[in-house]
């Protein structure tokens, strides 16, 4: 099911999201109508629509839709669009009117089966928006699983690395949880993390992965899963700083939607 603004939506809007793919989302899971980070969830949708379109987004709206879509018991993944269907290819700068499309998917079960990352060289445009531009993403996704891993992992031309695709990663160097000091897009999920349990942030490279004991991906959808191969690093995949973070994760109170 899909509705923009709360109504279903229309061929006409759905082809100028496909054709133009100007826009900005978040995702989030719902379990029994609570959301953790809700308001860090809305307070960046509000921030995206202003840096795309230049206007303000009303996110008590934004929630009431949300509710609509939303199940009162139970587990969903809700997808919160933000658009203009008037956008024109030429005149990217009238699309000033955004609207809201919200879309859910089944919640996966978690803990989710560890990932194995193949590096990539990629730096995202814009890294601080949640952009519907997903095309370089999703091409390093695809050349990683032909070559047998499950995702990419993006670093740059100094093999500092910043983030997975869809996911933040964070490392555990023995003494302390390390998240990467790069430009990447600051997920909800890591911002809990890094409320929850102590931390540092500071540059990592492919070379200082000898040097850690277990490394992890993060975001709404999967919640804290175990990384265990980068390259030909192996790492564990039941290290007890997994389950720590996942706990702390789960004791985070959602909010109500």
């Amino acid at each position: 099911m899909a509705e923009l603004n709360g109504r279903p939506i229309n061929l006409d809007e759905l082809q100028t999201l496909a054709l133009t793919n100007y826009g900005h989302f978040t995702s989030l899971r719902v379990d029994e109508g609570r959301v953790r980070g809700l308001s860090l969830h809305l307070d960046r949708l509000a921030r995206d629509c202003l840096a795309l379109f230049g206007a303000d987004l009303d996110t008590e709206r934004v929630r009431e839709l949300i509710r609509r879509m939303a199940p009162a018991h139970g587990a969903t993944t809700i997808r919160v669009t933000v658009f203009d269907p008037t956008t024109d290819l030429g005149h990217p700068d009238h699309a000033t009117d955004p609207q809201i499309l919200v879309t859910h998917r089944s919640a996966a079960t978690l803990p989710l089966p560890p990932l194995r990352v193949q590096s990539s060289l990629y730096v995202r445009d814009a890294p601080e928006v949640k952009s519907l531009g997903l095309f370089g993403l999703l091409r390093h996704r695809r050349a990683a699983q032909l070559n047998g891993f499950d995702d990419a992992l993006f670093v740059d031309e100094g093999e500092l690395i910043s983030e997975g695709g869809t996911w933040n990663i964070g490392f555990f160097d023995g003494d302390q949880v390390i998240w990467p000091d790069a430009d990447c897009l600051v997920g909800v999920t890591m911002q809990l993390l890094q409320k929850a349990h102590e931390h540092q942030s500071a540059p990592v490279s492919l070379v200082d992965l000898a040097s850690m004991e277990a490394a992890f991906a993060t975001n709404a959808a999967i919640g804290v899963r175990a990384i265990t191969r980068i390259d030909d690093t192996e790492l564990p995949g039941d290290h007890p700083i997994i389950d720590t973070l996942r706990k702390e994760y789960m004791d985070v109170a959602g909010d109500s939607i």
